[in-house]
Parts: structure tokens; sequence; C-alpha cells
């Protein structure tokens, strides 16, 4: 049934649609009672979509203000560096700005074949497979792996594009709690072991800055003979003897069938590939309709990829300064009073709890300069809204510090601490 609107715009809108449907119902009917993005603007506490004029990574610059950056994911600080910018430009000059098609038919280029290669070799697995984007790895992998007649089993926190993924796949899903290894373990127990079975789980998830149990999860996929995956988005570059992610953090790289990971986080640029046996590579190569109906990955962002690779696994000073930014900011947001949750990586999440009271947290930390990102609910559980913030290798200590400093400052004025 269509709403009356108070607002008399959207009273001329129903006026309108009313004329035009009668009393046949509108699909734009939830689109013209949408007033919460409305009703944030007009309160001043508007967050999303803000237009960055200047990046040098560790600061951007809106509205002509410098802000310290703790909301992006670039955790190694590899977007400005001088080798991945140059490498990028070589590529634009030698094949151009697109390859204007699929993979599959005329977008593959000798650049795409040498990064998977080299992505294969440094998650110690045979084959990858270069994806146009992150969401789009997830959701070609675990849409075309799994199908109706099997079942998959995701922890509560994984990724919106896993979760897309199952969706898509059509196979039954069992939601276990986040890191909870005795119910995981209770419904792989229940399931019948005649139904396929395949476990899918972040590495370092995403909002709250935990790490999978992996090597549980391992012992229980060998236990209840199961396929599983590894989203390694945030891990590759973080976690490992070599930043090549979960599991070898956990020393189970063989024990894992398949790793995922985006070139958007530690890699600085866009894309992701899925790895795993050559056998299953190939027949994602050729069936994963996320795959071979996407426009081909430029070559200016492949290249670009295969340099931050490089120095990643050349530069391993990178991870620990990373390691020592994290743990100093942890430590200090803990002695100010704040609940960081149960974070042990980059990503610390800055629990505030009522959807307002984050909002306002995060304006007051925004007008200090220091750029955060608010997350409500739906996409946390109602009454624990957060700010998330996550750290590069390349802040200094004196931007650290300046941010406690408006922790400490903001926290006080909203009574958060």
């Amino acid at each position: 049934m269509l709403t009356q609107f108070k607002d008399v715009a959207k009273q001329k809108l129903y006026a309108k649609r009313k004329e035009m449907f009668g009393k046949y119902p509108d699909v734009f009917t939830k689109m013209y009672a949408f007033t919460r993005t409305g009703t944030a603007r007009a309160m001043g506490y508007y967050p999303y979509y803000p237009k960055i004029e200047l990046s040098d990574a560790t600061e951007v610059t809106i509205d002509g203000q410098r802000k310290i950056m703790l909301g992006s994911n670039n955790y190694l600080g590899l977007t400005n560096h001088p080798k991945v910018i140059e490498a990028g430009v070589a590529a634009l000059r030698k094949y151009g700005s697109g390859l204007t098609g699929s993979r599959l038919l005329n977008g593959n280029i000798l650049l795409h074949d040498e990064l998977e290669a080299r992505l294969a070799a440094f998650v110690h697995k045979e084959s990858a497979l270069v994806f146009s984007t992150g969401y789009g790895a997830n959701l070609g992998a675990i849409s075309t792996v799994c199908g109706p007649d099997d079942m998959i089993f995701s922890d509560q926190y994984n990724h919106a594009s896993i979760v897309d993924g199952i969706r898509f796949s059509g196979a039954a899903k069992q939601k276990y709690q986040h890191n909870n290894m005795e119910e995981l373990e209770a419904k792989l127990k229940a399931s019948d072991p005649k139904v396929p079975r395949f476990i899918v789980t972040d590495g370092i998830f995403s909002m709250e800055g935990t790490i999978a149990k992996l090597d549980q999860i391992v012992a229980l996929s060998k236990k209840y003979p199961s396929r599983l995956m590894v989203d390694d988005a945030h891990s590759i570059g973080v976690l490992g003897p070599n930043g090549e992610g979960t599991a070898a953090h956990f020393g189970v790289s063989a024990d894992v069938d398949m790793i995922m990971g985006t070139f958007s986080k530690s890699l600085g640029c866009v894309g992701g590939f899925i790895a795993g046996e050559k056998m299953v590579i190939e027949y994602l190569k050729h069936q994963s309709r996320a795959m071979i109906f996407t426009a081909s990955l430029p070559p200016s962002n492949v290249a670009s990829v295969m340099a931050a690779l490089e120095i990643i696994q050349s530069e391993p000073e990178r991870r620990e300064q990373l390691k020592e930014n994290a743990e100093f900011i942890r430590n200090g947001l803990q002695s100010l009073g704040f609940d960081i949750g149960e974070s042990v990586t980059p990503i610390i999440p800055v629990i505030i709890g009522k959807d307002i009271k984050t909002f306002q947290v995060w304006k007051g930390l925004m007008d200090a300069g220091v750029y955060t990102n608010p997350i409500i609910s739906p996409a946390t559980p109602p009454g624990r809204g957060l700010l998330r913030t996550s750290y590069m290798a390349t802040h200094t200590r004196e931007q650290l510090e300046f941010c406690l400093e408006m922790f400490k400052k903001v926290g006080k004025k909203e009574k958060v601490i």
C-alpha cells in the first residue's frame, strides 16, 4: 500500500505515481519512501561518498582540509609507491587504457598469465585466476564450485561477496557463530555425509579485525570431509611469514583447497584472484559467469599489482612496521578506555553502541582531522555501532599520536570514555 508523505516534494511524487499506477503496486515505492540518508544529511551526519580531492595514502584532503586517513585498506602504503606507479604508467603506454572485452575472448595478455603464475607461487598453490574485482572473485568462485546439491558452511561475519556467492550458488547454507568451532563442528556432524560439503571463511574479518581459527577449521574439514576456501582479502601482505596470508600464518597452506585474495588492500590497486588446484582453476576459467562475462582487468592495474607483489616479497620491514603501528594504536585506544573488541590485526573497531552516537563520534573526529568509517546496523548487530579504523605501515608515530589525542578529546566530549 502506498504511503502518504509529509514532505511536499514527496507528496507530488506520490500523486504522480498514484495517477500513473492507480490501484497497481509500483516497484519504486520503497525508493520514494527511503528517508534514511536524507535524514542523516539534514542532521549533518551523512558520512558516505566523501569527495576526496587529494590523497597521499596516510592523509587525504576533503573540502580543502587535511585528514589523517584511518579508513583505508592500504595496509602497506603501496598505492603511492614510485615503483607501483611507474609500472602502471609503463603498461598504460604500451597497451592503452583497457582491453575492451572479456579475457575469454580478446582481453587476455601475457601480463595476466604472468601475474597468475606469480600469485599461485606466492600462496603455495598450483594455479591462480585473476578476476576484475575481489567481489567478482568470490561471487564467481563460490557460485561455480557449489550448486543446489551442495552444503556450504559460512562464518556469520563473512564478507557480503561470500554471502552473495552462496546465494547465487543455490546451495544449502549453514551459518555458524563467528569463530565458534563448537557450533561449526555440531553443524558438520549433523549434516548428511552424502551431501558434498564446502566451508568458507574470511581470513581476517573486515569489521572485527579478528583472525579465523583456520588450524581448527582445517582439522574439522578433515574429520568431516569438506572442501575449504579462505577469503584472504585483508590477510595478503599482512599475515604469514612472507605476507602470503592466513593459511601460511597457521602453516596449513597444503590443507586449504582455495585461497581468494584482492588487489584493493595491501596490493594497492583493484581486482582479485582465486588460487587452488590446476584442474579447479581451469574449470573456473571456463565456467564462472563472473569471469567470462566481465571485462578484463586493465593492463596498468595488472602491472601495478605485480610491482606491489614484488615489494611485499622484497621489503618485509613494511609488514613489521604495520604490526608495530597497529600494536601502538591498539594499546593506546584500550588505555583510553575504548572498547576495541578482540582485534589482533591492523583493523581495529572502536565500538560505540547506538547509531546516532556512532555518527556523533565520527563527525567529531572528522572535524578534528581524523578520517574513520562509521558502521551501523544492519552492517552490525543493532546497538553495536562502531568506527572501523585501519592502519598503514606508512603512518608516522606523530600521526598516530595525534589520532589518539583526538580520540581522547572527542571520546570524552561525547561521553563514550
